[in-house]
């Protein structure tokens, strides 16, 4: 049951879900705020963050977030990787965008922030309308595999 291909499995069934039309959007007003602070409507954090490990380039993907993606990361989260010590969860304040496209055509966008509480999530068609945000089980169901809710990459190596 927690093998990878059951994992993937799940998350792509959370993923047919979507395209189903079954939307929890728990917090619009959180993330329309959310889609603002990482400038996500002109591309901001594209210069202004470093791309997540493992994704220096654009690259394939079998997540339900697109065919191929980027992933990029605030500066705290740049932080806690560059420091290379021992981690168990990722600090307030870090925060991941992945961008989901189907060739060059960006289908949507996902935003995880890390607050006090733990993860937000938000999720955005590819004109910014948020589809999913809070913390839907469609999100924290399939990241639960992951380095505290991130399956991108994991936590740094001391």
């Amino acid at each position: 049951m927690g093998s990878p291909l059951f994992r993937t499995a799940a998350c792509v069934l959370a993923a047919a879900s979507l395209i189903a039309g079954c939307r929890q959007n728990d917090d619009p007003d959180g993330a329309a705020a959310l889609w603002d602070q990482v400038g996500a409507s002109t591309s901001a954090y594209r210069a202004a963050w470093r791309r997540a490990p493992g994704y220096e380039q654009r690259r394939a993907s079998d997540a339900p977030h697109g065919d191929d993606v980027d992933i990029f990361v605030n500066p705290t989260i740049a932080a806690a990787l560059d420091a290379k010590v021992a981690i168990t969860s990722w600090p307030v304040g870090s925060v991941i965008v992945k961008e989901g496209f189907d060739g060059n055509d960006r289908e949507l966008v996902a935003i995880m922030e890390k607050r006090a509480d733990g993860w937000y999530w938000a999720e955005y068609d590819g004109s910014g309308d948020p589809l999913y945000s809070g913390k839907p089980s469609i999100c924290t169901e399939c990241h639960a595999s992951g380095a505290d809710s991130v399956r991108a990459f994991g936590f740094p190596k001391p």
